[in-house]
C-alpha cells in the first residue's frame, strides 16, 4: 500500500481507554447490528436494499425478539459499518464479522467507518435543504475538535456559536450572495449551498440561528446514535471512542496490520497481512518463502481462496503473490476470469503474464470493470491505509472528473461502494468536493439516482 516508513504513532490523549476497551465498548454499541448482520448472513434473500422487504423484515424481528425498528436501524449500521454486504438477492457476512469477535482493530474500524456515516444514520430533519444540511455536515469536523481539545462537556451554546461560526465561514469561502434579479445561478455543483444561503439571507437572522440550532441537535443526535458523544441537559461530551476517533483523525494515523514473525508457517492471510507494509522487494521474497513450503497446486487455491473473500488489501495482495508463482498458476488464474470480484485482479495478471507492460495492462480492462477495480482498490485502503492515500487515490481514476467518477462508481455495483464514499468525504480537504462525494453515497444508500 506504500513504499515509505510511518512515523511512529503519537501516544492518545491521557485517560484514553486501552484499544481492548476501546473495542468492547464498541461491540456494545455495534451489538443489534452484529445479530442482525449473522442474521442476514444465514438467510437466503433477506432482502436488497435499506429497509429490509417487508417480509424479511418480520421475519428478523420474530427471530431476533426485536421491533421492527430496531432491525431497520441495526440492519443500516451493519451495512454502513461493513459488517454485511449484499450481492444481489444475498447478503453475505463482510470480512469484519468473521473477524468480530477475535480482531480488535476491524471491530475499531468498523465503528469508526460507522461514525464517518453518522449523517446516514439518523435521518436529517424534513423541510431543511439539502444545502443547509450539507453545510452543517460540513462544519460537524470543527464541533468535534473542540469537544475533544476541551476534554470535557461542552455547553450547546458554545457548540451553536461555532456552527455558526463555520457556516458563515463556508458561505464566505464560496462568496455565496443571494440571487438578485437578472442573475443567473453558477454551475449546478453549487446549487445546493445557494439555495441554503438564500434561504437564511431571505429568512433573516432570527431564523438563520433558529436553522442552525435545528442542525445542531441534529447533528449531535446522530453522533450520540452511533455512540461517538452524550447528550446531557445543554451541554455534550464525547465518548471515550468519540473522543478517541476524533483525535485518530485530527493525529491522521491509521491502524494498520503489522508484520507477524513467522510468515512462512502462517496461513495465506495471515502471510498477506504480515506482508501489507513490505515494500515489493522484501515482500517478494516473502511470498517465495510462503510458496516454496507448499505444493503449487495447494498455495495457489488458498491464495485464491484469500482473494474471494471480503477483504480487497487481501484480495489485490494475493495476486501479488500469484504473480510470483507465474505460469503454473496460469490454468486457475483464467478459471476465475468468470468471478466478477475477482475478473479484473484475473485480467491484468494474465496481461502482464502475457508479456504486456504493466504500465498498459490497465488496457484490457473494460470501463466498468476499471471502476469496479477502482473501488475495490480504494476499500483496500479505507481498511487497511492513510487518509492522504485514499484522497490521492481519486488521480487513478479513468473517468478524469469526479462528477463522471462519481456517476460511473453508482452504477458498478460494488457492495462497500457506500462506505468507500463516506470515507472519501470524511478525508478530502476539499468542502465542494466532499460535499458532492457524501450526496453520492447517501443516493448509493438509499437506492436514489
Amino acid at each position: 500500500m506504500t513504499t515509505r516508513r510511518t512515523r511512529p504513532a503519537p501516544r492518545p490523549p491521557e485517560g484514553t481507554p486501552p484499544r481492548a476497551e476501546l473495542a468492547r465498548q464498541a461491540r456494545a454499541v455495534l451489538a443489534d447490528a452484529v445479530r442482525i448482520a449473522h442474521w442476514a448472513a444465514g438467510t437466503p434473500g433477506p432482502g436488497t436494499a435499506a429497509p429490509l422487504a417487508a417480509h424479511a423484515l418480520e421475519r428478523a424481528a420474530t427471530a431476533l425478539e426485536l421491533s421492527p425498528a430496531q432491525v431497520r436501524a441495526g440492519w443500516d449500521r451493519a451495512r454502513l459499518a461493513g459488517l454485511v454486504e449484499l450481492h444481489g438477492d444475498t447478503a453475505r457476512p463482510g470480512w469484519r464479522l468473521r473477524a468480530w469477535d477475535r480482531d480488535d482493530s476491524a471491530v475499531l474500524r468498523g465503528w469508526v467507518a460507522l461514525f464517518d456515516a453518522w449523517s446516514l444514520v439518523h435521518a436529517a430533519p424534513e423541510g431543511i435543504e439539502a444545502g443547509a444540511v450539507a453545510e452543517a455536515v460540513e462544519a460537524v469536523p470543527q464541533v468535534l475538535s473542540l469537544l475533544q481539545l476541551s476534554a470535557g462537556s461542552v455547553t450547546v451554546p458554545a457548540l451553536l456559536d461555532l456552527l455558526g461560526q463555520r457556516v458563515a465561514e463556508l458561505h464566505e469561502e464560496r462568496c455565496e450572495v443571494p440571487l438578485g434579479p437578472g442573475r443567473t445561478a453558477p454551475a449546478a455543483s453549487a446549487a445546493p449551498a445557494e439555495t441554503a444561503a438564500d434561504q437564511a439571507a431571505t429568512a433573516g437572522p432570527a431564523r438563520s440561528a433558529d436553522l442552525n440550532a435545528l442542525l445542531l441537535d441534529w447533528a449531535l443526535e446522530g453522533l450520540a446514535a452511533v455512540g461517538a458523544l452524550t447528550l446531557g441537559k445543554g451541554h455534550a461530551t464525547l465518548t471515550p471512542l468519540g473522543n478517541w476517533a476524533v483525535w485518530v483523525k485530527l493525529e491522521q494515523i491509521c491502524v494498520a496490520a503489522q508484520s507477524p514473525a513467522g510468515n512462512i508457517e502462517q496461513s495465506a492471510a495471515d502471510m498477506l497481512l504480515g506482508c501489507a507494509r513490505l515494500t515489493p522487494g522484501p515482500a517478494r521474497d516473502e511470498y517465495r518463502a510462503w510458496l516454496a513450503a507448499r505444493t503449487v497446486g495447494s498455495a495457489v487455491a488458498e491464495l485464491l481462496a484469500v482473494a474471494r473473500g471480503e477483504d480487497a488489501l487481501l484480495r489485490g495482495l494475493a495476486f501479488e503473490a500469484l504473480r510470483v508463482v507465474g505460469g503454473p498458476a496460469e490454468p486457475e488464474v483464467r478459471a476465475v476470469l468468470a468471478e466478477p470480484s475477482l475478473r479484473p485482479y484475473a485480467l491484468l495478471w494474465l496481461a502482464e503474464y502475457e508479456g504486456n507492460d504493466p504500465d498498459d495492462a490497465q488496457d484490457v480492462l473494460s470501463r466498468e470493470e476499471a471502476t469496479w477495480l477502482w473501488v475495490d482498490t480504494a476499500a483496500a485502503v479505507a481498511d487497511h491505509g492513510e487518509t492522504g492515500l485514499l484522497v490521492r487515490h481519486l488521480d487513478s481514476a479513468v473517468q478524469g472528473t469526479v462528477p463522471a467518477l462519481l456517476d460511473e462508481v453508482r452504477a458498478v455495483g460494488h457492495p462497500r461502494t457506500v462506505q468507500v464514499l463516506v470515507a472519501l468525504a470524511a478525508a478530502h480537504p476539499d468542502p465542494a468536493l466532499a460535499k458532492a462525494v457524501r450526496r453520492a453515497a447517501f443516493q448509493v444508500h438509499t437506492g436514489g439516482a
